[in-house]
């Protein structure tokens, strides 16, 4: 296990991945009969849970981990929604980027060999650029990292979200974050346009108080963001409530620290692989359990859904985006993803007088 150290990212990868995998809704659809149809039922506990992390760690920005935060959860929700887990990226386990051809394999091998394998994988080396810790994804003119991913190689990305952060100073930090969202969203959108196009923006909730003004603007913007044919497909707004003591938010506007800076569009192919990397020594589960007892009576952390307008709310957000997906592939892709729909559309268009108790 050489090269590997334990650090505050490895507690806040243990920790959301404990999470995740512990939350009681996992293995509960998020489709629910609404009156017009399936309605998407986002499980925001479990968001809170793990929005709680980066404080209770005392993690800065810098870390990566309050941005993390987001992306195992939008993950996380499209796992429940009945995509292949190994599919969705970040994985809830090391690593983080798994191709698919790679999870065939391992599914197809003998248990010797398939062991083999997988204590490999889990070594946190990159093999070259075979597995990696995010996911990078070439746009039009520049290679871009990409939050939360669904490809592989026969059909490319499907799926593609980026998240972003903003926790203070919002008026002077709200238009370099628009600007780049949307420079973000036209680089992959002409490479990609059948893809699934998400971006998720979360807005500490004192910007409402102490910035009224640019709040209402990113809003705005946001809402056009969705709206955009060569843009994004759907947008969604987050909007965490906390206390600053103890925060460990030291930065004034975030995304993911690891993030280099763009690749230009004449770089060869050996500039376009990603850097090696050695994912940190995981945390054991004995302390791995310590941390999870100790982080359900750290400071909580709530969300002001009411301040959310319907086109920005998370719900709005992935029953789009997962349409998307499966309006765009063959039946015989994601049947799981399309039976849990299926099974919501029916229940939605069966009359009332069928489901009522006799």
């Amino acid at each position: 296990m050489a090269g590997h150290k334990k650090t505050v990212k490895s507690d806040g990868w243990a920790l959301f991945d404990g999470i995740v995998r512990t939350a009681p809704l996992r293995h509960v659809t998020p489709w629910h009969h609404g009156p017009h149809g399936p309605v998407y039922e986002p499980d925001y506990d479990t968001l809170k849970m793990l929005l709680r992390v980066p404080a209770f760690l005392g993690s800065s920005s810098t870390t990566g981990l309050p941005a993390l935060a987001l992306d195992v959860w939008a993950a996380y929700e499209l796992r429940r929604a009945g995509f292949e887990p190994d599919a969705v990226w970040p994985r809830d386990d090391v690593p983080r980027i798994l191709p698919g051809p790679i999870a065939g394999l391992l599914e197809n091998m003998g248990k010797a060999d398939a062991a083999r394998l997988r204590e490999l994988l889990a070594s946190g080396k990159t093999f070259g650029g075979t597995v990696a810790a995010s996911a990078k994804v070439l746009g039009k003119n520049y290679v871009k990292q990409v939050d939360v991913v669904m490809s592989d190689w026969d059909t490319g990305p499907e799926l593609l979200i980026s998240t972003k952060r903003m926790d203070d100073s919002y008026t002077n930090n709200a238009p370099n974050r628009m600007e780049e969202s949307y420079g973000d969203a036209k680089n992959l959108r002409s490479r990609h346009p059948r893809a699934a196009l998400g971006f998720v923006f979360s807005l500490r909730s004192n910007a409402f108080s102490e910035a009224p003004r640019a709040a209402a603007w990113i809003l705005d913007l946001l809402a056009k963001l969705g709206r955009e044919d060569d843009a994004y497909d759907a947008v969604a707004l987050i909007v965490p409530r906390y206390e600053s003591a103890g925060t460990g938010e030291r930065d004034v506007s975030e995304t993911h620290s690891d993030e280099e800076s763009e690749v230009p569009d004449d770089a060869t192919e050996a500039e376009l692989l990603p850097p090696p990397e050695i994912e940190p020594l995981p945390t054991s589960d004995q302390m791995l359990g310590d941390l999870l007892v100790q982080l359900q009576s750290s400071p909580p952390v709530e969300l002001d859904l009411h301040v959310v307008p319907e086109e920005l709310s998370a719900g709005h957000f992935f029953d789009h985006m997962i349409r998307h997906v499966l309006d765009n592939s063959p039946i015989t892709r994601h049947e799981e993803a399309r039976r849990l729909l299926k099974e919501a559309a029916a229940v939605a268009s069966t009359p009332l007088s069928e489901t009522a108790p006799r």
